[in-house]
């Protein structure tokens, strides 16, 4: 019998496949492959390597993805980054919006039939902003209370005016002991975990529980399928149902095909290749710039995302609230070789670019091979997620490639998470960038916002902190038999009002 438990301490990218068009699909009308009718099953971009929402992988969009569907949020954004209610109904700030108090849903419960309330969110929020997961950066000095009316308060040390958006990054989990969490997850959202081997397959059933209605399907299942041609040819051939992130070279063969539906949606990514400016031969702002001069990013992009990538005007998308046009880095190798040389660097010592994903693979190489023609040592290194994101955290990198979303919609939890000194995350430090970023955090007049983070956007362009070289569109595609899916701008689609006809 459920217990009551007592006070609680939280892209697409090109690669060399098969034209689809010439893959036989399967005659089967079933959802899954192999006359299986009961599974949905979808083949994301993105590795589930951990469940776990307050660990390292946290932040990782696979481990999101699996995460919205185990749990809920207190708030969520919709595909044009308006926020709605999820765990919370409604929620208020004070005048100075440095207290926002969380009026929550009643009648909720936890997937072990337990019920939910305030003390579940406090702590919650304590195992987040205590444990390792990045995004808990954007929750610096804020504290959870809850109330004898059952509210939840959130208290921060200056005005938060993006406190909410920045809340659709956190999500509510049951208390659990050590020994069974994350393993076994218990959580309020739609599904609950069934069968899960890291980095392979998820398998959930429905949540009878859930405070919106059970999800219709039987069964939902993440595979991974890291190279994209195996990826379009289960989806031809009825393995899997859906997959996002579809080549360009791939879109127009799907979109001839009957069973299949290809929608393609504008996302809130950017590419975006940080420098370490930790290394001694990144340190200089002027070698930075000239190693962004030198790749024919307009090239790389018009070859390899015709319809799914454009060059990029900022470091964040347009749909980002904050998002300020800047002046375009033209490519001119010979000003780029000549800037390096007049700058000392060292063209005897290699540069490693470090990725995850097959999808990325020829991008990657596209700009290693650009920076190799003025003389520079590029060599691209592929790694499994979960080194990738170790060696990310710990540094261990000269250029880092990551194709980095913003799903609250809020330059807040971009800008303002990732590049202060304090945030570590690129060797990169400055004390004017500190103070705009702070300020544009802790002010509640929107324009004043704005101009702030277009001021501290332009510091980080013309200093290329990173290389930002294009903003990125995702293809979506799913058998004809899906019924309400919908394409996230975010990587992070929603499945629980999924069914199959």
């Amino acid at each position: 019998m459920p217990h009551r438990r007592t006070t609680r301490h939280r892209l697409a990218a090109v690669a060399a496949v098969l034209p689809i068009a010439g893959l036989a699909v399967g005659c089967s009308t079933t959802s899954g492959g192999d006359g299986d009718s009961s599974a949905f099953t979808v083949a994301s971009p993105y590795a589930v390597q951990s469940l776990d929402p307050y660990g390292s992988a946290g932040a990782a969009i696979g481990t999101q993805l699996a995460d919205q569907a185990i749990f809920n949020r207190l708030v969520k954004a919709d595909a044009n980054g308006q926020l709605g209610p999820d765990l919370a109904e409604s929620w208020t700030p004070d005048a100075d919006a440095t207290t926002w108090t969380f009026t929550l849903r009643q009648g909720v419960k936890f997937s072990d039939g337990s019920a939910f309330d305030a003390a579940d969110v406090v702590s919650s929020f304590e195992r987040f902003t205590g444990g390792k997961n990045p995004n808990a950066g954007s929750f610096t000095g804020i504290t959870a209370t809850a109330a004898a009316d059952g509210t939840v308060a959130f208290d921060a040390p200056a005005p938060d005016p993006a406190l909410p958006g920045k809340l659709t990054l956190f999500f509510v989990t049951a208390s659990e002991t050590p020994a069974e969490f994350p393993a076994k997850p218990v959580g309020t959202g739609p599904f609950t975990v069934a069968n899960f081997t890291p980095g392979e397959v998820l398998e959930m059933t429905p949540n009878a529980s859930h405070f919106d209605g059970a999800p219709k399907l039987e069964r939902l299942v993440f595979r991974q399928i890291p190279e994209i041609s195996s990826r379009m040819t289960a989806l031809a051939n009825n393995e899997i149902q859906a997959t996002w992130g579809v080549p360009d070279d791939q879109v127009a063969g799907l979109s001839g095909n009957a069973d299949v539906h290809v929608e393609t949606v504008a996302s809130t990514s950017v590419y975006t290749m940080w420098f370490n400016s930790g290394r001694e031969s990144l340190a200089d702002a002027a070698v930075r710039k000239a190693l962004w001069q030198a790749v024919d990013f307009g090239t790389i992009i018009s070859s390899l995302y015709p319809q799914t990538g454009q060059l990029s005007d900022s470091v964040l998308a347009p749909a980002v609230f904050g998002h300020a046009p800047q002046p375009p880095v033209a490519y001119d190798p010979d000003a780029a070789k000549k800037a390096l040389e007049e700058a000392g660097f060292d063209f005897s010592k290699p540069l490693e670019i470090q990725f995850s994903g097959a999808e990325y693979r020829q991008f990657v190489e596209a700009v290693a091979a650009d920076l190799n023609k003025v003389g520079v040592k590029a060599e691209p290194a592929e790694k499994e997620s979960a080194v990738f994101l170790e060696d990310l955290l710990g540094m261990k990198w000269d250029i880092n490639f990551q194709s980095l979303s913003t799903p609250s919609f809020d330059a807040a939890t971009n800008l303002g998470r990732l590049y202060p000194c304090s945030a570590k995350r690129t060797g990169y430090c400055n004390p004017e960038l500190d103070e705009l970023l702070t300020k544009a955090g802790s002010t509640a007049d929107t324009a004043e916002r704005e101009t702030l983070y277009a001021q501290a956007s332009q510091i980080i362009w013309d200093d290329a902190v990173g290389m930002y070289p294009m903003q990125v569109k995702i293809a979506y595609a799913w058998r004809s038999n899906v019924q309400g899916l919908a394409a996230s701008p975010t990587y992070l689609p929603d499945f629980s009002k999924v069914t199959l006809s």
